[in-house]
């Protein structure tokens, strides 16, 4: 069974479903996502590095998690599938934020999403499912924001827009 997603319009209300890789191609159909951003006590964040078999940026740094709700499915609910499925561990989350992005990838699929950010701690054990995951790693904020600007190739499109949102919240207290 191919899975499917969730089709919003600009405000989160659903619209419908669709097939997950048609709602990537030609331009994309607006979709239901989320990011799962997950500190320790040193104020790191865990990033992963995408499995090179993914669809679409295969082989490069993003946040700790992220993907899609599936019809009837609640979005916290999903990431905390999510982490279980593709980290091996689960924690506490809270919604900090939701923000619409579009972007085009060099395979010709497309993001085009109303993407609903997460925020966790966690201090325990990571088990990688490697079908996911190839590499992951605990990076400070300050790292990251330096690398972000240095080397923006190494990283999807959705961590800088959704990792710059985060550190506007977190100086208006969101305290990550």
């Amino acid at each position: 069974m191919k899975e499917k997603v969730i089709l919003v319009d600009d405000n989160d209300k659903e619209i419908g479903v669709e097939e997950k890789m048609k709602a990537h191609e030609n331009g994309g159909k607006r979709h239901r996502a989320f990011s799962v951003f997950v500190f320790n006590s040193e104020k790191e964040t865990l990033l992963q590095k995408r499995a090179d078999g993914k669809y679409h940026w295969g082989g490069v740094w993003s946040n700790t998690c992220c993907s899609h709700p599936r019809p009837e499915e609640e979005v916290e609910d999903a990431a905390h599938r999510r982490l279980q499925e593709e980290l091996g561990f689960d924690c506490d989350l809270k919604e900090a934020f939701v923000f619409n992005y579009k972007a085009q990838f060099e395979n010709g699929l497309w993001e085009n999403e109303v993407d609903h950010v997460f925020v966790g701690r966690y201090e325990g054990e990571v088990k990688p499912n490697s079908k996911e995951v190839s590499d992951y790693k605990w990076i400070k904020v300050k790292e990251l924001t330096k690398e972000l600007e240095e080397k923006p190739s190494e990283y999807t499109p959705w961590l800088k827009i959704a990792f710059e949102k985060l550190i506007q919240k977190n100086n208006s207290g969101l305290g990550v």
